[in-house]
């Protein structure tokens, strides 16, 4: 009567803990030998066809291709010839997983396996006890496996079968491409474990063999080529010197953001009757812009820089207001000059022209410099928040998300208003939460109500 056997996905090594199935080898109904691969499997690190421990009839796979197993797993069953009192296999057990041999063969290949002074060594094929091969049911007799899958047979003098100890199918693998005899090598690991070392070596040494002749020296092959070539894009241009700039300000700014939502729909309304009224169209970033010349005059300490080799925070008394800018070449921070002495008409004009040299890329050095304050809209990329890093050597970044419908308590009902989300983030060193929070909730109550506005005019 035959026998089921599971086999689980063996522990593949080198930290692996699983591996995706890229091509079964078997079908149902097949007849397998004693370690003829079945399934090829990718890792992390590399493709390896796994070699089945017993021999007999396929009776269950266990996965699709393309699936992805734990180590442990169950991979497929087998059916075996009749059972004896233990089951053997080929004695190359994975970790964990595979054939063994029954408890007092195994207490007798370990205890030969100390030699002087506690350094393992292999036992001598000479005294290792023959293995009785398990076969399959006497209807479908086992074929010989093909030649590419076959295990390397030992040389005349060594014929006698014994326990290989290997545990990694990448090793085995390795050996069984090139050609070498693992019964031929004297592992360097615990308990004369082969590992992949030890077959390196023999390939670098010219000491594999096949059989009884001498094999080529054979260069270990990678262990797995990378499916395609990584794209290395230089850093320099726009795109170098904002990584610069960027990484300057991380390295140097500590920085911190706060942010609050506000009801944006009086100031669209007041942008509306503003454009009905005749005259050049005042766009948003325009009204925007002189919220936060206002908001400036009212909290100075955000418009500075910090001298650190003085140890000094330089408030200034102008403004000139940064406003990000995204185009073909990248991003860039045009700077308005003098913007605190602007009304909306003109901050519009300036904000058009600016732009339209941004994406023709004719801005001069000086229209990309000298900014003490940045605006950033980045409602126009669809999102509703974020966290800038400050334009360097600036002190504050107002954001500015995207303007949406959403339900609103406005006058003690519930309504559906126009919502802005905005953004602070400051440089900790020239003022303190209380000074940033102010500085938020008043630009907030002037998109509330615009008229808040007037007091400054």
């Amino acid at each position: 009567m035959a026998q089921v056997l599971e086999f689980k996905l063996p522990d593949l090594g080198e930290g692996l803990t699983e591996a995706e199935i890229v091509r079964w080898l078997v079908k149902v109904g097949d007849v397998v030998a004693i370690d003829q691969p079945v399934v090829e499997v990718e890792t992390a690190k590399a493709m390896v066809e796994v070699p089945c421990p017993y021999g007999g009839v396929v009776t269950a796979r266990f996965g699709e291709e393309g699936t992805e197993l734990p180590v442990g797993a169950p991979l497929l069953t087998v059916a075996v010839g009749a059972p004896a009192a233990e089951p053997e296999g080929s004695g190359n057990v994975l970790v964990g997983y595979g054939t063994q041999a029954p408890a007092a063969r195994r207490r007798r290949v370990r205890a030969g396996t100390a030699g002087v002074n506690g350094q393992a060594q292999r036992p001598k094929a000479a005294s290792a006890a023959p293995r009785a091969r398990v076969t399959a049911p006497a209807t479908a007799p086992a074929p010989a496996p093909a030649s590419t899958s076959a295990p390397v047979s030992a040389p005349a003098s060594a014929t006698a079968e014994g326990p290989v100890p290997v545990i990694s199918p990448l090793v085995r693998k390795l050996a069984r491409d090139n050609g070498v005899d693992l019964r031929q090598l004297a592992g360097s690991g615990p308990d004369g474990l082969i590992l992949r070392a030890d077959v390196e070596n023999a390939l670098r040494a010219g000491t594999a063999k096949t059989g009884t002749a001498e094999a080529p020296v054979v260069q270990a092959a990678p262990a797995a080529a990378p499916r395609a070539e990584a794209v290395r894009v230089p850093l320099k241009g726009v795109r170098g010197a904002v990584a610069d700039k960027l990484s300057r300000s991380r390295r140097e700014i500590p920085d911190a953001t706060c942010w609050v939502d506000a009801d944006a729909t009086e100031l669209m309304r007041a942008r509306t009757a503003m454009n009905a009224a005749g005259g050049p169209k005042i766009s948003l970033l325009a009204l925007l812009a002189r919220i936060c010349t206002a908001a400036l005059a009212r909290f100075p300490e955000l418009n500075s820089s910090v001298d650190t080799e003085a140890r000094e925070i330089v408030r200034l008394d102008h403004v000139h207001l940064g406003f990000a800018a995204q185009t073909e070449r990248g991003l860039v921070v045009p700077v308005v000059r003098d913007a605190h002495a602007r009304d909306a008409e003109s901050l519009t004009a300036e904000f058009a022209r600016l732009t339209e040299a941004a994406r023709a890329g004719t801005l001069t050095p000086g229209e990309l410099t000298g900014g003490t304050f940045t605006l950033n809209n980045y409602g126009v990329f669809g999102v509703d928040g974020s966290t800038p890093i400050i334009n360097h050597p600036e002190a504050a970044m107002l954001g500015v998300g995207r303007i949406v419908p959403k339900p609103w308590v406005h006058e003690g009902e519930l309504a559906v208003r126009q919502v802005v989300q905005l953004s602070l983030t400051f440089d900790h060193r020239v003022c303190d939460g209380g000074t940033a929070g102010g500085f938020l909730r008043y630009v907030a109550d002037c998109v509330e109500q615009p008229a808040v506005l007037l007091r400054t005019l």
